[in-house]
């Protein structure tokens, strides 16, 4: 058996728990037993709730303090808000493909002929060729103005690039090298699961010829190709894995963590350096124990989408977070919502719009309420919480055809 150095990266508390309907009754619990596992990191995003923050407080505070990172927005608030939680590591993540870049850039947002269009309008070729590389240069510029900002902080820094197996080649090498005086790692995450075990493995070898920051690699599981995945990115020379135990998660879920380290054992004789795999069996059992398990592959369960800014990006490009043709997202709500989650729901799904600020006062109100309740809701589920609450007056809850979704 050889034993050979790898970053190991859990997503569990984090990732794991935006898998729809899915709550951890402890979360400072499962904490412990995930660092008994001897992972190198723990994530868990601060900006969330308060809860949360004060779940990375507690945690850095006791004996999880070296694992604990806080996956944070590309805000300077953010970074901030990570740091006063006593977190030594951050993951600052930000989207590289275009067509996320597209959706999100807000010169492209205001310009005339390209407000409210996709990467795919049927506008002048020029135009949106040049609006993408304005949007990637704005990404880059901004970017490395917060990884330096997070050093300058005294924290150091991952950076994940959110979509990368969709982003431009080129692009994303001078992404890699531009950050890469200021990173540790650079994550490179599968979003949506379109990557095959071949492309995996030759993609990873490119940027590795082209390159020199380690790389890490967080795969999701939508084609049922995640493990193998990660583990051919492993064998290409990837130095990192960020994955959830159980392999939950959104839609179908991430790399099984402890699969993709048994994997490496059982084929090629490969032990990560300091992991108890004993310990990996107790916090799987853990989570099977209480009904975790991530969603089938092409699961209509795996087709439902509660993080707010997932549902966004889905209301005005189904292509986001979709990559099935035949699939048609089915919009929850609960913990992750955004209020583009209530701007659906009233706009797309009742046909009877409301001000912005009630998307945002709704949001809060349901958000505080799924927390409590540790659950999610359905559509036909929080229209009846809805009226049941009198958050609002009946006659604007009269349903809908439900004929117009994203």
């Amino acid at each position: 058996m050889e034993s050979i150095n790898l970053l190991i990266s859990d997503e569990t508390l984090r990732d794991g728990e935006q898998q729809v309907g899915l709550f951890f009754e402890n979360k400072a619990e499962l904490a412990q037993l995930i660092a008994q596992t001897g992972v190198h990191q723990i994530a868990l995003m601060p900006a969330i709730h308060a809860s949360e923050a004060q779940l990375v407080e507690d945690l850095v505070a006791g004996e999880c303090k070296q694992q604990v990172i806080a996956s944070t927005l590309m805000k300077r608030s953010a970074i901030d808000q990570s740091k006063a939680c006593g977190v030594q590591q951050v993951i600052l993540f930000h989207a590289v493909s275009d067509r996320l870049l597209f959706l999100r850039d807000s010169a492209i947002a205001a310009h005339p002929a390209l407000k409210h269009k996709t990467i795919d309008a049927n506008v002048c070729p020029q135009l949106i060729n040049q609006s993408i590389e304005q949007s990637r240069q704005t990404m880059l510029t901004n970017a490395l103005a917060h990884v330096k900002y997070a050093t300058q902080q005294g924290l150091r820094v991952c950076f994940a690039a959110e979509d990368a197996s969709r982003a431009d080649f080129s692009f994303l090498v001078d992404c890699i090298n531009t950050l890469g005086p200021y990173i540790e790692h650079f994550l490179l995450c599968d979003t949506v699961g379109i990557l095959t075990p071949e492309k995996t493995y030759s993609w990873i070898q490119r940027l590795l010829r082209q390159t020199s920051v380690p790389l890490c690699v967080h795969f999701h599981n939508d084609m049922g190709l995640a493990l193998e995945n990660t583990i051919q990115a492993v064998k290409a020379g990837a130095l990192g894995i960020s994955s959830t135990m159980g392999g939950i998660g959104e839609r179908a879920g991430n790399a099984p963590l402890e699969q993709v380290l048994y994997g490496l054992r059982s084929r090629f004789g490969w032990q990560v350096d300091g992991i108890d795999y004993d310990a990996l069996d107790r916090v799987v059992a853990y989570l099977h124990e209480r009904g975790h398990r991530p969603h089938p592959p092409y699961s209509p369960q795996a087709q439902r989408h509660e993080s707010g800014i997932h549902v966004s990006s889905l209301l005005r490009d189904p292509k986001s977070y979709a990559i099935f043709k035949h699939d048609r997202p089915e919009i929850w709500f609960g913990k992750c919502s955004g209020a583009s989650n209530f701007r659906y729901l009233f706009e797309y799904h009742l046909k009877r719009p409301l001000a912005q600020a009630e998307y945002e006062r709704l949001r809060a109100v349901i958000k505080a309420i799924a927390l409590k309740e540790k659950r999610s809701y359905s559509v036909a589920d929080v229209l009846t919480l809805i009226e049941s609450e009198g958050l609002l007056a009946a006659d604007l809850l009269t349903n809908g055809k439900a004929n117009q979704r994203p």
